[in-house]
Protein backbone atom coordinates (compact mmCIF):
# COMPACT_ATOMS: atom_id res chain seq x y z
CA UNK A 1 0.00 0.00 0.00
CA UNK A 2 1.63 3.51 -0.89
CA UNK A 3 2.04 6.41 1.70
CA UNK A 4 -0.83 8.06 -0.15
CA UNK A 5 -3.77 5.52 0.02
CA UNK A 6 -2.67 4.88 3.74
CA UNK A 7 -3.36 8.73 4.09
CA UNK A 8 -5.52 10.08 1.78
CA UNK A 9 -5.17 13.76 2.76
CA UNK A 10 -1.41 13.79 2.37
CA UNK A 11 0.41 16.32 0.02
CA UNK A 12 2.71 15.56 -1.81
CA UNK A 13 6.03 17.40 -2.36
CA UNK A 14 6.12 20.25 -4.40
CA UNK A 15 7.04 18.51 -8.01
CA UNK A 16 5.02 15.74 -7.18
CA UNK A 17 1.86 17.01 -5.70
CA UNK A 18 0.10 17.71 -9.57
CA UNK A 19 0.69 15.79 -12.79
CA UNK A 20 -1.10 17.99 -14.74
CA UNK A 21 -1.16 14.88 -18.17
CA UNK A 22 -3.48 12.79 -15.68
CA UNK A 23 -6.60 15.60 -15.08
CA UNK A 24 -9.46 14.26 -16.62
CA UNK A 25 -11.13 15.32 -19.53
CA UNK A 26 -13.95 16.65 -17.59
CA UNK A 27 -11.63 19.20 -16.43
CA UNK A 28 -8.90 19.62 -19.19
CA UNK A 29 -5.76 21.83 -18.75
CA UNK A 30 -5.30 25.14 -19.71
CA UNK A 31 -3.09 25.96 -22.53
CA UNK A 32 -0.14 27.87 -21.74
CA UNK A 33 0.90 28.02 -17.73
CA UNK A 34 3.43 31.78 -18.51
CA UNK A 35 1.68 35.29 -17.82
CA UNK A 36 0.90 37.03 -20.76
CA UNK A 37 3.42 39.67 -22.29
CA UNK A 38 1.17 42.59 -23.24
CA UNK A 39 3.53 44.99 -23.34
CA UNK A 40 3.40 45.59 -27.08
CA UNK A 41 0.03 46.73 -26.95
CA UNK A 42 0.62 50.21 -24.52
CA UNK A 43 3.48 52.49 -24.59
CA UNK A 44 5.07 54.20 -21.48
CA UNK A 45 4.92 57.50 -21.00
CA UNK A 46 7.38 58.40 -18.10
CA UNK A 47 7.23 56.59 -14.67
CA UNK A 48 3.99 54.66 -13.42
CA UNK A 49 2.18 56.00 -16.08
CA UNK A 50 0.49 55.21 -19.38
CA UNK A 51 0.17 57.33 -22.62
CA UNK A 52 -3.53 56.03 -24.75
CA UNK A 53 -3.25 57.57 -27.71
CA UNK A 54 -1.87 60.92 -26.14
CA UNK A 55 -5.97 61.36 -24.74
CA UNK A 56 -5.79 60.14 -21.73
CA UNK A 57 -3.02 59.58 -18.73
CA UNK A 58 -3.99 57.79 -15.73
CA UNK A 59 -1.26 56.91 -13.18
CA UNK A 60 -0.75 52.99 -12.25
CA UNK A 61 0.55 52.26 -8.59
CA UNK A 62 3.25 49.61 -9.48
CA UNK A 63 3.73 48.89 -5.75
CA UNK A 64 3.67 44.99 -5.09
CA UNK A 65 4.37 42.46 -2.35
CA UNK A 66 2.79 39.26 -4.04
CA UNK A 67 4.67 36.39 -3.37
CA UNK A 68 2.81 35.03 -7.04
CA UNK A 69 0.56 35.18 -9.56
CA UNK A 70 -2.80 33.75 -11.26
CA UNK A 71 -3.43 35.56 -14.22
CA UNK A 72 -5.76 32.99 -16.88
CA UNK A 73 -9.15 34.34 -15.90
CA UNK A 74 -10.28 37.29 -18.69
CA UNK A 75 -12.87 39.04 -16.78
CA UNK A 76 -13.49 39.84 -12.85
CA UNK A 77 -12.55 37.46 -10.25
CA UNK A 78 -16.12 37.63 -8.19
CA UNK A 79 -15.47 34.14 -5.80
CA UNK A 80 -11.95 32.76 -4.60
CA UNK A 81 -12.19 29.65 -1.79
CA UNK A 82 -9.86 27.21 -0.54
CA UNK A 83 -9.60 23.15 -0.14
CA UNK A 84 -9.63 22.04 3.41
CA UNK A 85 -6.49 20.10 3.16
CA UNK A 86 -4.85 20.54 -0.04
CA UNK A 87 -3.03 23.38 -1.48
CA UNK A 88 -5.49 24.44 -3.93
CA UNK A 89 -8.18 26.89 -4.57
CA UNK A 90 -10.98 27.96 -7.07
CA UNK A 91 -11.50 31.06 -8.90
CA UNK A 92 -14.71 32.07 -10.61
CA UNK A 93 -15.12 34.50 -12.38
CA UNK A 94 -16.89 37.47 -15.34
CA UNK A 95 -15.69 35.06 -18.01
CA UNK A 96 -18.00 32.50 -17.15
CA UNK A 97 -15.26 30.08 -15.68
CA UNK A 98 -14.21 28.15 -12.58
CA UNK A 99 -10.23 27.54 -12.17
CA UNK A 100 -8.72 25.23 -10.13
CA UNK A 101 -4.69 26.27 -9.21
CA UNK A 102 -2.08 25.32 -6.52
CA UNK A 103 -1.26 28.15 -3.95
CA UNK A 104 2.00 26.36 -2.80
CA UNK A 105 4.17 26.44 -5.91
CA UNK A 106 5.70 29.62 -7.66
CA UNK A 107 4.06 30.59 -10.20
CA UNK A 108 1.07 28.38 -9.23
CA UNK A 109 0.37 25.07 -11.66
CA UNK A 110 -2.75 25.01 -13.29
CA UNK A 111 -4.89 22.13 -12.02
CA UNK A 112 -8.04 22.63 -14.63
CA UNK A 113 -11.03 24.49 -15.77
CA UNK A 114 -14.64 23.34 -14.45
CA UNK A 115 -16.17 23.75 -17.68
CA UNK A 116 -20.31 24.42 -18.07
CA UNK A 117 -20.79 27.65 -16.58
CA UNK A 118 -23.02 29.87 -18.55
CA UNK A 119 -22.92 33.43 -16.81
CA UNK A 120 -20.36 34.98 -14.03
CA UNK A 121 -19.56 31.83 -11.47
CA UNK A 122 -20.35 33.67 -8.57
CA UNK A 123 -20.50 31.49 -5.80
CA UNK A 124 -19.03 28.28 -4.38
CA UNK A 125 -17.30 25.85 -2.20
CA UNK A 126 -15.33 22.85 -1.12
CA UNK A 127 -17.62 20.50 1.13
CA UNK A 128 -15.59 20.10 4.95
CA UNK A 129 -13.90 16.88 3.91
CA UNK A 130 -12.84 18.20 0.11
CA UNK A 131 -14.52 15.42 -1.63
CA UNK A 132 -16.56 17.35 -3.81
CA UNK A 133 -16.55 20.73 -5.28
CA UNK A 134 -19.88 23.25 -5.50
CA UNK A 135 -20.21 25.77 -8.06
CA UNK A 136 -23.02 28.45 -8.73
CA UNK A 137 -23.43 31.69 -11.32
CA UNK A 138 -25.58 34.19 -12.06
CA UNK A 139 -27.54 31.81 -14.82
CA UNK A 140 -28.95 29.78 -11.66
CA UNK A 141 -26.62 26.91 -13.01
CA UNK A 142 -24.99 24.79 -10.44
CA UNK A 143 -22.15 21.91 -10.70
CA UNK A 144 -21.03 19.15 -8.04
CA UNK A 145 -17.08 17.99 -9.14
CA UNK A 146 -15.84 15.28 -7.42
CA UNK A 147 -12.09 14.41 -6.50
CA UNK A 148 -10.14 11.30 -7.71
CA UNK A 149 -6.73 10.74 -6.75
CA UNK A 150 -6.77 12.70 -4.13
CA UNK A 151 -7.38 16.18 -5.68
CA UNK A 152 -5.35 15.39 -9.19
CA UNK A 153 -8.27 14.62 -10.81
CA UNK A 154 -12.05 16.33 -10.60
CA UNK A 155 -14.89 14.46 -12.35
CA UNK A 156 -18.52 15.92 -13.31
CA UNK A 157 -20.55 14.60 -10.43
CA UNK A 158 -24.07 15.90 -11.09
CA UNK A 159 -25.51 19.55 -11.93
CA UNK A 160 -29.17 21.35 -11.37
CA UNK A 161 -30.45 24.48 -12.94
CA UNK A 162 -33.65 25.09 -10.32
CA UNK A 163 -33.66 29.09 -10.15
CA UNK A 164 -32.74 32.00 -12.73
CA UNK A 165 -30.06 33.97 -10.42
CA UNK A 166 -27.88 32.04 -7.95
CA UNK A 167 -27.05 34.10 -4.81
CA UNK A 168 -25.16 32.13 -2.21
CA UNK A 169 -23.99 28.66 -1.45
CA UNK A 170 -23.31 27.02 1.72
CA UNK A 171 -21.85 23.79 2.59
CA UNK A 172 -22.33 22.15 6.04
CA UNK A 173 -19.45 22.45 7.79
CA UNK A 174 -19.72 19.11 9.54
CA UNK A 175 -21.37 16.72 7.32
CA UNK A 176 -20.52 17.02 3.64
CA UNK A 177 -22.97 15.37 2.05
CA UNK A 178 -25.26 18.63 2.49
CA UNK A 179 -25.49 22.23 0.74
CA UNK A 180 -27.87 24.83 0.32
CA UNK A 181 -28.73 28.01 -1.96
CA UNK A 182 -30.48 31.07 -1.93
CA UNK A 183 -32.01 32.37 -5.25
CA UNK A 184 -33.06 36.12 -6.55
CA UNK A 185 -36.38 35.19 -6.36
CA UNK A 186 -36.54 34.44 -2.53
CA UNK A 187 -36.04 30.23 -2.32
CA UNK A 188 -34.19 28.76 -0.43
CA UNK A 189 -33.29 24.92 -1.24
CA UNK A 190 -31.32 22.15 0.48
CA UNK A 191 -29.41 19.18 -1.22
CA UNK A 192 -27.93 15.80 -0.01
CA UNK A 193 -24.99 14.45 -2.46
CA UNK A 194 -25.65 10.85 -2.31
CA UNK A 195 -22.56 9.18 -3.51
CA UNK A 196 -24.47 5.70 -3.20
CA UNK A 197 -27.28 6.64 -6.32
CA UNK A 198 -24.52 9.38 -7.88
CA UNK A 199 -27.33 12.29 -7.50
CA UNK A 200 -28.09 15.00 -5.87
CA UNK A 201 -30.89 14.80 -3.55
CA UNK A 202 -33.39 17.58 -2.93
CA UNK A 203 -33.97 18.06 0.64
CA UNK A 204 -36.33 20.84 1.00
CA UNK A 205 -37.36 24.29 -0.78
CA UNK A 206 -38.69 27.50 0.92
CA UNK A 207 -40.79 30.71 -0.56
CA UNK A 208 -41.21 32.50 2.98
CA UNK A 209 -39.21 35.19 1.76
CA UNK A 210 -40.60 37.96 -0.70
CA UNK A 211 -37.44 39.52 -2.17
CA UNK A 212 -33.59 38.42 -3.21
CA UNK A 213 -32.45 35.68 -0.66
CA UNK A 214 -29.03 37.40 -0.19
CA UNK A 215 -27.70 34.79 2.30
CA UNK A 216 -27.82 32.24 4.76
CA UNK A 217 -25.76 29.54 6.61
CA UNK A 218 -26.04 26.27 8.64
CA UNK A 219 -26.74 26.75 12.28
CA UNK A 220 -26.62 23.93 15.28
CA UNK A 221 -24.12 22.29 13.26
CA UNK A 222 -22.94 20.02 15.99
CA UNK A 223 -26.02 18.23 16.99
CA UNK A 224 -26.26 15.28 15.14
CA UNK A 225 -30.10 14.97 14.79
CA UNK A 226 -30.80 18.27 13.12
CA UNK A 227 -29.87 20.03 9.85
CA UNK A 228 -30.95 23.45 10.35
CA UNK A 229 -30.72 26.70 8.10
CA UNK A 230 -30.56 30.23 8.56
CA UNK A 231 -31.55 32.56 5.82
CA UNK A 232 -31.44 36.44 5.38
CA UNK A 233 -33.71 38.59 2.61
CA UNK A 234 -34.19 42.12 0.96
CA UNK A 235 -37.71 42.30 2.31
CA UNK A 236 -36.10 41.91 6.22
CA UNK A 237 -37.33 38.79 7.20
CA UNK A 238 -34.97 36.33 8.83
CA UNK A 239 -35.77 32.35 8.92
CA UNK A 240 -34.57 29.16 10.26
CA UNK A 241 -35.25 26.29 8.20
CA UNK A 242 -35.21 22.71 9.50
CA UNK A 243 -33.83 21.34 6.11
CA UNK A 244 -35.13 17.84 6.95
CA UNK A 245 -38.62 18.79 6.71
CA UNK A 246 -38.98 22.44 5.15
CA UNK A 247 -40.92 23.55 7.69
CA UNK A 248 -39.73 27.03 9.36
CA UNK A 249 -38.65 27.05 12.91
CA UNK A 250 -39.03 30.34 13.04
CA UNK A 251 -38.96 34.03 11.48
CA UNK A 252 -38.13 37.56 12.23
CA UNK A 253 -40.12 39.90 10.59
CA UNK A 254 -39.36 43.49 9.56
CA UNK A 255 -41.23 46.29 12.07
CA UNK A 256 -42.80 43.62 14.04
CA UNK A 257 -39.60 41.73 15.32
CA UNK A 258 -37.32 44.64 15.05
CA UNK A 259 -38.67 47.16 16.82
CA UNK A 260 -40.14 48.85 14.23
CA UNK A 261 -37.31 48.98 11.81
CA UNK A 262 -37.21 47.38 8.18
CA UNK A 263 -33.85 46.43 7.35
CA UNK A 264 -32.68 44.58 4.06
CA UNK A 265 -30.19 42.07 5.12
CA UNK A 266 -27.23 41.46 3.37
CA UNK A 267 -24.70 39.68 5.57
CA UNK A 268 -24.72 37.24 8.26
CA UNK A 269 -22.55 35.43 10.47
CA UNK A 270 -22.90 32.70 13.24
CA UNK A 271 -20.68 31.87 16.39
CA UNK A 272 -22.00 29.19 18.99
CA UNK A 273 -25.58 29.75 19.22
CA UNK A 274 -26.08 33.82 18.12
CA UNK A 275 -26.44 34.59 14.93
CA UNK A 276 -25.17 38.48 13.77
CA UNK A 277 -26.83 39.57 10.06
CA UNK A 278 -26.07 43.47 9.17
CA UNK A 279 -28.41 45.46 6.68
CA UNK A 280 -27.76 47.48 3.59
CA UNK A 281 -29.12 50.59 5.95
CA UNK A 282 -26.02 49.85 8.46
CA UNK A 283 -28.71 47.87 11.24
CA UNK A 284 -26.45 45.15 12.87
CA UNK A 285 -29.04 42.78 14.73
CA UNK A 286 -28.06 39.66 17.19
CA UNK A 287 -30.36 37.09 17.60
CA UNK A 288 -30.34 34.29 19.92
CA UNK A 289 -30.74 31.32 17.57
CA UNK A 290 -32.19 29.17 20.53
CA UNK A 291 -35.32 30.99 20.36
CA UNK A 292 -35.36 33.73 17.44
CA UNK A 293 -35.33 36.67 19.38
CA UNK A 294 -33.61 39.79 19.18
CA UNK A 295 -30.70 40.28 21.82
CA UNK A 296 -29.13 43.65 20.64
CA UNK A 297 -29.65 45.80 17.48
CA UNK A 298 -27.63 49.27 16.88
CA UNK A 299 -27.54 51.55 14.04
CA UNK A 300 -23.63 51.03 13.25
CA UNK A 301 -22.77 55.00 11.87
CA UNK A 302 -24.65 57.86 10.29
CA UNK A 303 -24.01 61.14 9.12
CA UNK A 304 -22.74 59.92 5.41
CA UNK A 305 -22.87 61.47 2.41
CA UNK A 306 -24.21 58.44 0.36
CA UNK A 307 -26.88 56.10 2.03
CA UNK A 308 -25.02 53.46 -0.07
CA UNK A 309 -22.65 53.91 2.48
CA UNK A 310 -24.30 52.60 5.11
CA UNK A 311 -24.64 48.69 3.71
CA UNK A 312 -22.77 46.25 6.12
CA UNK A 313 -21.00 43.95 3.34
CA UNK A 314 -18.54 42.17 6.18
CA UNK A 315 -18.94 40.23 9.42
CA UNK A 316 -16.72 37.96 11.18
CA UNK A 317 -16.83 36.80 14.90
CA UNK A 318 -13.23 35.60 16.68
CA UNK A 319 -14.06 32.10 17.20
CA UNK A 320 -12.08 31.77 20.62
CA UNK A 321 -13.42 31.73 23.91
CA UNK A 322 -10.54 33.92 25.24
CA UNK A 323 -11.68 37.25 23.07
CA UNK A 324 -15.28 38.72 22.96
CA UNK A 325 -15.21 39.91 19.33
CA UNK A 326 -17.35 40.71 16.10
CA UNK A 327 -16.09 42.44 13.12
CA UNK A 328 -18.05 44.59 11.19
CA UNK A 329 -16.88 46.21 7.35
CA UNK A 330 -19.22 48.69 5.79
CA UNK A 331 -18.95 50.18 2.59
CA UNK A 332 -18.15 53.37 4.04
CA UNK A 333 -14.56 51.80 4.76
CA UNK A 334 -15.43 51.87 8.40
CA UNK A 335 -14.44 48.79 10.39
CA UNK A 336 -16.23 48.29 13.94
CA UNK A 337 -14.42 45.91 16.46
CA UNK A 338 -17.40 44.92 18.99
CA UNK A 339 -17.33 43.47 22.42
CA UNK A 340 -19.44 40.64 22.18
CA UNK A 341 -19.86 40.26 25.74
CA UNK A 342 -21.36 43.85 26.75
CA UNK A 343 -21.99 44.93 22.87
CA UNK A 344 -19.87 48.52 23.23
CA UNK A 345 -17.87 49.30 20.28
CA UNK A 346 -14.02 48.52 20.95
CA UNK A 347 -12.14 49.64 18.70
CA UNK A 348 -12.77 51.84 14.67
CA UNK A 349 -10.37 51.12 11.71
CA UNK A 350 -10.95 53.27 8.88
CA UNK A 351 -9.86 52.04 5.30
CA UNK A 352 -10.17 54.84 2.42
CA UNK A 353 -12.58 52.39 0.49
CA UNK A 354 -15.51 49.62 0.88
CA UNK A 355 -14.42 46.67 2.94
CA UNK A 356 -15.52 43.31 1.12
CA UNK A 357 -14.96 40.52 3.22
CA UNK A 358 -13.67 39.95 6.91
CA UNK A 359 -12.45 36.64 8.09
CA UNK A 360 -10.60 36.06 11.58
CA UNK A 361 -7.61 33.10 11.39
CA UNK A 362 -8.71 29.91 12.56
CA UNK A 363 -8.21 28.46 16.28
CA UNK A 364 -8.10 30.85 19.23
CA UNK A 365 -6.33 33.59 17.29
CA UNK A 366 -7.75 37.19 17.17
CA UNK A 367 -5.50 37.91 14.25
CA UNK A 368 -8.37 39.50 11.58
CA UNK A 369 -8.07 39.79 7.76
CA UNK A 370 -9.76 41.41 5.36
CA UNK A 371 -10.16 42.94 2.01
CA UNK A 372 -11.15 46.16 0.29
CA UNK A 373 -12.16 48.10 -3.09
CA UNK A 374 -8.97 50.21 -2.50
CA UNK A 375 -7.10 47.23 -3.65
CA UNK A 376 -5.51 45.86 -0.90
CA UNK A 377 -5.92 42.91 2.02
CA UNK A 378 -4.99 43.44 5.23
CA UNK A 379 -4.05 41.50 8.55
CA UNK A 380 -5.09 43.39 12.24
CA UNK A 381 -4.31 42.05 15.64
CA UNK A 382 -8.18 42.91 16.15
CA UNK A 383 -6.91 43.38 20.05
CA UNK A 384 -5.69 46.72 19.38
CA UNK A 385 -6.40 47.27 16.03
CA UNK A 386 -2.68 47.62 15.13
CA UNK A 387 -1.90 46.78 11.18
CA UNK A 388 0.46 43.70 11.12
CA UNK A 389 0.53 43.01 7.02
CA UNK A 390 -0.57 45.08 3.82
CA UNK A 391 -1.16 42.99 0.63
CA UNK A 392 -0.56 45.57 -2.28
CA UNK A 393 -0.61 45.19 -6.11
CA UNK A 394 -3.82 45.02 -7.31
CA UNK A 395 -5.22 48.22 -9.39
CA UNK A 396 -8.78 47.32 -8.76
CA UNK A 397 -10.91 46.47 -5.95
CA UNK A 398 -10.13 42.95 -4.20
CA UNK A 399 -13.49 41.01 -4.45
CA UNK A 400 -12.99 38.03 -2.14
CA UNK A 401 -10.28 36.56 -0.53
CA UNK A 402 -9.00 32.83 0.91
CA UNK A 403 -6.47 31.69 3.65
CA UNK A 404 -4.47 28.95 3.49
CA UNK A 405 -1.38 27.43 5.03
CA UNK A 406 -3.11 28.59 8.71
CA UNK A 407 -3.47 32.11 7.49
CA UNK A 408 0.19 32.39 6.29
CA UNK A 409 -1.29 32.63 2.73
CA UNK A 410 -3.79 35.77 2.19
CA UNK A 411 -4.95 34.73 -2.18
CA UNK A 412 -7.04 37.42 -3.35
CA UNK A 413 -9.80 37.85 -5.91
CA UNK A 414 -8.93 40.82 -8.08
CA UNK A 415 -11.64 43.42 -9.85
CA UNK A 416 -9.24 43.15 -12.69
CA UNK A 417 -9.03 39.42 -13.06
CA UNK A 418 -6.16 38.98 -11.33
CA UNK A 419 -5.54 36.89 -7.84
CA UNK A 420 -2.47 37.76 -5.99
CA UNK A 421 -1.03 34.92 -3.09
CA UNK A 422 0.62 36.88 -0.44
CA UNK A 423 2.64 35.31 2.32
CA UNK A 424 2.98 37.06 5.07
CA UNK A 425 5.21 34.70 7.19
CA UNK A 426 8.02 35.83 4.31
Amino acid sequence: MSREEENPNLVQEEDEFLNVDEVAEEVPEAEGQEPEDDEEDVDMDGEGQFDDDDEQRIEIDMSNNSWTYFDQHKDSIFKIFSHPTLPMVVTGGGDNTAFMWTTHTQPPRFVGELQGHKESVIAGSFTCDGSYVITGDMNGYIQVHKSTKNGQKWVKFADLEEVEEILWIAVHPVLPQYFAFGANDGSVWCYQIDSDSKSLVQLMTGFSHSLECNGGLFVNVNEPDTLSLVSISEDGSIVNWNCFTGAVNYKLSPFDDFRGVESPWVSIAAHKNVIAVGARDGQLAIINNDNGKLVHSVKTIDNVEDIAELSIEALAWCESDQYNLLAVGLVSGDLLLFDSAQWRLRRTIKLDDTITKLQFLDGNSPFLVGSSMNGNIYKWDARTGEELFVGVGHNMGVLDFALTEDGKKLITAGDEGVSLVFNTSA
